[in-house]
């Protein structure tokens, strides 16, 4: 038996137009025989914080960062216990996006969910988990690829397209400024004046699984489904803006570039409840002023700024916040002014798996250099917490690179070689430079 629920969290109109993109994000938590716990995270992107308390309900959302004059971002969470045995839409309209070129004035948001147990892990799905900035910006000059998030905590197979159809998007014109990959990548080429201005983009992630798999209904009904059907459909919005032409577009000139110890894209960590996760970021502009570090990601998430391009985000996950037994996916940019043009760097993301239980160890780590050839090896001891629910004998190469990912992350080159050896000791190669 296949029923489709309608759940419909809002239904409101604005008289303004103030909205600037959003995404909805579901996790499985803990599942106890046909109940089972889940967590929904809305956020939205809004002109300004008090306009967007007015839309959603007074008091119970919460700010995680805005960017003065130009929007703001609040996250509400939803915390809830089901059967299992559906699967449904869940979201709302009555949506006044902000003035574009792409002609989108209302719109919808929601959330496709697969509540049904999946005979490959034995529980209900979980969606992708991704994110984006409420206003990603690119001079019309310059070349840009904006790489989405696509981390599946199920290990699925992640696809993006435009938003089609009831649920997706009510004006469903796609900026014709930006061309999209199933991959979940998007590109803008150089393009004239007159295509500059503000564009609304309205995708959709869905997340399929690698092998025909059975869903269960608490019935005992099953129903197979193959790899090209999605499992969840989560919405991806935000605004684009084409800004006037840079004189250069040489990243570390007027475009802010990152440099180490600032993670990559895509970068996994892994920490425990109750732990502090400190990420540095730092950049650099050489024709133009940074002003600000803008991110997406937990709302107590604290930003600091230690002088013109160095920045640090810190988060302490807590039981109470629902944080414990989920990835959380965090994304930032900086930005840079100059003769009052706008000026922003590419845009990053990064995972953060929170675990309850953390296991210390101490893993001696051989570094070597090839240029010049060394003497003798140098050993570097140091006590690093490792927490994950990965097999070591299945999963060794996800684990070398979170182990990697994390040593550049605390200073190493990021050409560094990580090999997780037998014994549980890691091995990393540090190859010079010539």
């Amino acid at each position: 038996m296949l029923l489709f629920v309608l759940l419909v969290m809002m239904m409101v109109s604005w008289t303004e137009a103030g909205y600037t993109g959003g995404v909805i994000t579901h996790t499985t938590k803990v599942v106890q025989g046909n109940i089972f716990t889940s967590v929904h995270r809305y956020k939205f992107g809004y002109s300004s914080c008090g306009e967007l308390e007015t839309w959603f309900c007074s008091g119970c959302t919460k700010k995680i960062d805005e960017s003065s004059g130009e929007w703001c971002l609040r996250e509400y969470t939803e915390w809830s216990g089901s059967r299992i045995f559906y699967n449904y839409y869940h979201g709302g309209w009555g949506l006044t996006w902000i003035n574009n070129r792409n002609g989108v004035s209302s719109g919808r948001i929601a959330i496709f969910v697969e509540e049904r147990n999946r005979s490959d892990i034995n529980r209900p799905n979980s969606s992708p988990q991704t994110d984006i900035l409420p206003v990603v910006r690119v001079p019309s000059n310059c070349q840009r690829n904006i790489s989405l998030l696509t981390f599946d905590p199920d290990g699925d197979h992640v696809q993006c397209r435009h938003g089609s159809g009831y649920y997706e998007c009510s004006t469903c014109t796609p900026p014709s400024v930006l061309s999209l990959s199933s991959s979940c990548s998007l590109s803008f080429s150089p393009t004239s004046s007159s295509d500059e201005g503000s564009y609304a983009v309205q995708l959709v992630m869905e997340d399929f699984p690698r092998q025909t798999i059975n869903l269960t209904h608490d019935d005992g009904s099953i129903v197979s489904i193959s790899t090209s059907s999605s499992m969840s459909i989560i919405p991806v919005q935000f605004l684009f803006k084409v800004d006037p032409a840079a004189p250069s577009c040489t990243a570390g000139e007027y475009l802010p570039r990152f440099l180490p110890p600032t993670p990559e894209h895509g970068a996994q960590f892994f920490i425990d409840i109750n732990e502090m996760i400190e990420i540095n970021i730092r950049a650099e502009a050489t024709q133009s002023v940074i002003t600000e570090l803008l991110f997406s990601g937990p709302f107590n998430m604290v930003k600091n700024s230690s002088g013109s391009g160095n920045f640090t985000l810190r988060w302490t996950p807590s039981v109470s916040q629902h944080d414990d037994k989920e990835s959380h996916p965090i994304c930032f940019a900086v930005q840079a002014t100059a003769n009052s043009s706008i000026y922003q760097s590419e845009l990053r993301c990064v995972i953060v798996t929170v675990s309850n239980t953390v296991t210390s160890t101490t893993v001696a780590l051989p570094l070597t250099t090839t240029s010049p050839p060394p003497k003798t090896s140098r050993l570097t001891v140091l006590k690093m917490k490792i927490s994950t629910t990965l097999s070591l004998k299945e999963n060794k190469d996800e684990i070398e690179k979170a182990i990697k990912d994390e040593l550049i992350r605390r200073g190493l080159p990021p050409d560094i070689k990580v090999r997780l050896l037998s014994d549980g000791s890691v091995q990393v190669k540090e190859t010079a430079a010539p």
